[in-house]
């Protein structure tokens, strides 16, 4: 039985979450172009559906972690976008100070504990997250994100053996597009069913399509329910795939337009869209209302990034220790 529904206000939410997403990382590729945003930059067109379907299910105080492919998860999570264009564009206001960038961004608030640029480092703290939910008693989740290149790390192995034996809540999700960078999974594994890894722990697992929110949502939903009522973590392989190269520096010409097309004839949004006209849970009117206020919700976060401050050079020294008089910071 599903804890959470899927209704009318769920297929509207999707859109506009999934809109947002899509145009926020097209204005992001854009201003790399013009070297608006300096160093790495990951873009997540193409996979909307495994953070929108994820987030339906879930509650605000849970918690999620990711790789460095991380601005749809913070948007997802209720991270501004201005927060966020304005930390890729390394400003003072941005959600991490200006000192994450596009790879590293956090928000306590939020509830949203990264973006990391180590393959596979978040997914023992991921653990770690969930086994502080459950020695302080909550009924929080924690959702750990990977890609299936990231699932070759032996820190995976001994995160789901100890997830297991302490049967902690998280849902550890791997957002499997079909590339470790430009390396395709038969290249990398004689198992291509990457949710088979579970079985070795006897951890609950399950291949998902993600492309469909649905599919993504009924998952997590029930993954979820499994980890609130102490039973332990799940883990999921989100089928998915990623428009553009890996990062904006990636070709991407280890693949081709067919297979490109093949995906994109899929499209979540638009998937999205024709089963709102045609349940008629909304008309054409009011995606032309979302389409526009989604264009001003991004360029918003533009001239916010633009005008805001760069950080002061003392902040060099903030943030690295959580005692601020640490002895060994050195003037």
């Amino acid at each position: 039985m599903s804890a959470v529904e899927i209704n009318k206000d769920t297929y509207l939410k999707w859109f506009e979450s999934m809109l947002l997403m899509r145009k926020f990382e097209e204005k992001t590729g854009q201003l790399y172009g013009q070297q608006k945003i300096r160093g790495f930059c990951h873009l997540y067109i193409g996979q909307e559906a495994v953070v929108a379907g994820a987030i339906s299910a879930l509650q605000p105080e849970d918690s999620m972690i990711t790789a460095y492919r991380d601005h749809a998860h913070a948007l997802a999570k209720g991270v501004s976008a201005n927060s966020i264009m304005a930390e890729m564009y390394g400003k003072a206001t941005g959600c991490s100070k200006g000192k994450g960038g596009s790879m590293h961004m956090f928000s306590k608030e939020h509830n949203f504990y990264g973006g990391h640029g180590i393959v596979g480092g978040q997914i023992p703290l991921g653990a770690g997250i969930a086994f502080a939910e459950k020695y302080k008693g909550t009924k929080n989740v924690n959702v750990c994100y990977m890609g299936d290149g990231a699932v070759r790390q032996g820190a995976l192995n001994e995160a789901f053996n100890m997830a297991m034996l302490w049967k902690l809540p998280v849902i550890f999700v791997c957002e499997n597009n079909g590339y470790a960078m430009g390396t395709s999974v038969e290249r990398t594994t004689n198992m291509l069913d990457i949710y088979k890894l579970g079985l070795g722990f006897d951890m609950p697992c399950a291949p998902v399509d993600g492309m469909d929110p649905v599919a993504v949502h009924n998952a997590m939903d029930e993954a979820a329910q499994r980890a609130r009522n102490g039973e332990g973590p799940t883990f999921l392989e989100m089928r998915t795939y990623r428009y553009r190269g890996h990062s904006m520096s990636d070709p991407a010409k280890y693949r081709t337009k067919d297979e490109l097309e093949e995906y994109k004839a899929k499209d979540p949004i638009e998937s999205v869209r024709e089963v709102i006209l045609k349940e008629k849970y909304a008309d054409e009117a009011w995606i032309e209302e979302i389409e526009a206020k989604v264009k001003q919700i991004v360029d918003e976060s533009v001239k916010f990034a633009e005008e805001s401050p760069w950080p002061e050079a003392s902040e060099l020294y903030t943030d690295v220790y959580v005692q601020q008089d640490y002895p060994y910071v050195l003037d």
